[in-house]
């Protein structure tokens, strides 16, 4: 899958008006990666994002966030956002008219603002490469569901793309994007200290990553095997390639298959 690319502008200062936009207080430079979160628990942002690496680059401008809280748009003097599932069952499934006008308010207010996404257990399988191609373009806006999910037509009428990212239920889906927010923005330029770590890290080039060692030489009586001491970086690639490719072969199958379909 690939998305739009983005361009890269000269950093500048601007204060934003929107009511949840985490970046109201930072600079925020005219082309950073904007990710805009359509959510009933705006206050859950941004979570761990504001930590380490990701919350350095989004105090410094690099990636902005901002929340937009459903219930704001929700009916009634109880702001509902739900009702029974048509055709009877159990839950409640989100409205369309109500985050129909979230999303139109948000994509409104961001233009051009890349793919829209929906957090949904059935959605296309989450990947680091979905990552990269998300990071190459301007920015994201995502939906996160809640209860059964959203009504089918909000899908429809915005051309939203559903990921998931795993075979497993949520209540909800803050959880999901900000581990999709985090995969995305480490891979921005400047985010990480050294763009080699995401060059040789599990999934970048179809492996898992091999095993990695630091000091002290010995722990508990197991060693750093001899060739990772050995200054020889031919070695080393070396070995540490073939660790890539037994830990896939072992433990991901089906990475393995496609890796050898590409040789």
């Amino acid at each position: 899958m690939t998305f739009p690319t983005r361009s890269h502008g000269q950093k500048s200062i601007r204060a934003s008006r929107e009511p949840r936009d985490l970046m109201a207080e930072t600079p925020v430079r005219p082309n950073s990666w904007r990710a805009s979160v359509v959510t009933l628990f705006p206050e859950a942002f941004p979570g761990v994002l504001g930590q380490s690496l990701t919350g350095t680059a989004l105090k410094s401008g690099i990636w902005s966030l901002r929340t937009v809280d459903l219930r704001r748009f929700g009916l009634t003097r109880h702001r509902n956002v739900d009702d029974a599932p048509a055709g009877g069952g159990a839950g409640l499934v989100l409205r369309p008219d109500v985050v129909g006008a979230a999303l139109a308010e948000t994509r409104g207010s961001d233009g051009k603002g890349g793919p829209m996404i929906y957090l949904s257990p059935r959605g296309r399988p989450f990947t680091q490469a979905m990552a990269r191609d998300l990071a190459a373009g301007p920015g994201v806006t995502l939906l996160c569901g809640r209860f059964e999910g959203v009504d089918e037509r909000v899908i429809e009428h915005f051309d939203m793309i559903e990921v998931s990212i795993g075979d497993f239920v949520l209540t909800g889906g803050e959880i999901a994007a900000q581990a999709l927010l985090d995969a995305t923005v480490r891979l921005l330029p400047g985010v990480l200290g050294n763009s080699a770590s995401t060059e040789e890290e599990s999934f970048s080039h179809g492996l898992l990553e091999h095993p990695q060692y630091t000091k002290p030489n010995e722990w508990m009586g197991r060693k750093i095997p001899e060739v990772l001491t050995s200054g020889h970086h031919g070695n080393v690639a070396d070995w540490r390639r073939e660790q890539s490719e037994r830990l896939t072969q072992d433990r991901r199958p089906d990475l393995w298959a496609k890796y050898l379909e590409k040789d």
